[in-house]
């Protein structure tokens, strides 16, 4: 009886040995899975930033609305302006937040007694504080970094010849100091520097856009070079002389553009008031003339992925 027990016994043994070999050996065996090469991602293009240059030219400054007005209604994006002298004026009033047609308004409203204050020659006969006073009125007393769209103001170091962009600040004595014509408006002391109109050193400063991350420029030259009728007074001979002077500097500084935009306003004084809506309509006229090849670099810009 007991032989019969562990034979039984015995058996279940040998079966249940059997039953694990059997699942054993039919068990699929795994795969051993390496890793392939690291598949590398592409980072996503760089967003594109377009500068708009407004350059340097007195009344002839009034073409700027006219530019801006073109690019403004063909949705044109502007990421960054930057302003010499007149070109300032236009530009903070623009990264303000002013549409093209309130810059228009605007123009045709401002007399030059609300930014002109004559005091007695010393080192200039305008001293310059009713224009800031009333650019800072305007942009409603914004600082230059809280501005809608960046915006750098050029004005030059008299001390050290230096071409000198402001960004940060009081937006209307930044301006001012862009203005100060030498001769014709006093220079203008911020901290312990002293500086005057930025088209001295660049009237229409391409370099600076580029230097804070431009990647486009749209460059707007409204400088007129030499005119044949002769000028009338002091002022007159002191803006014709300036106006040389920026259309030589200007005619270096544009080659860096990549679009660049020439108002025929050779025929505005540049203490004229008066021709203010011509100025706008040739504004207008240049601005149209480019635009296909700005439309051209902001469709592929989009292409690229590059622009919204």
């Amino acid at each position: 009886m007991e032989a019969k027990k562990e034979g039984i016994a015995m058996g279940r043994f040998i079966g249940i040995f059997i039953f694990i070999l059997i699942i054993t050996c039919c068990a699929p065996k795994t795969k051993e899975i390496r890793p392939g090469p690291e598949v590398e991602v592409p980072p996503p293009p760089k967003p594109a930033k377009i500068a708009l240059v407004l350059g340097a030219g007195a009344s002839k400054g009034f073409a700027h609305v006219g530019v801006i007005k073109i690019l403004e209604s063909n949705k044109i994006p502007i990421h960054m302006i930057v302003g010499t002298s007149v070109g300032s004026v236009v530009g903070s009033f623009y990264a303000f937040g002013y549409d093209a047609f309130q810059l228009q308004k605007l123009s045709f409203t401002i007399e030059k007694g609300e930014i002109v204050d004559l005091v007695l020659p010393e080192n200039g006969f305008i001293k310059g504080e009713k224009l800031e006073e009333f650019v800072n009125k305007t942009v409603k007393n914004t600082p230059m970094e809280k501005l809608k769209i960046p915006f750098y103001a050029v004005a030059a170091d008299i001390q050290s010849g230096q071409e000198v962009a402001f960004g940060r600040g009081n937006t209307g004595m930044a301006v001012r100091a862009s203005c100060s014509i030498p001769g014709i408006f006093r220079p203008v002391k911020i901290g312990e520097r002293v500086y005057v109109d930025g088209g001295v050193v660049s009237p229409v400063a391409v370099d600076v856009a580029k230097q804070f991350g431009a990647d486009i420029v749209i460059a707007v030259d409204i400088s007129a070079g030499a005119d044949r009728t002769l000028p009338e007074n002091t002022i007159e001979t002191i803006l014709r002389a300036y106006d040389i002077m920026y259309s030589k500097l200007a005619s270096i500084q544009i080659l860096k553009a990549d679009v660049v935009i020439k108002p025929k306003v050779s025929h505005v004084g540049s203490a004229d008031f008066s021709k203010r809506h011509e100025a706008i309509l040739e504004g207008e006229r240049a601005a149209i003339e480019t635009l296909p090849q700005v439309q051209k670099i902001v469709n592929q810009l989009r292409l690229e992925g590059r622009l919204e």
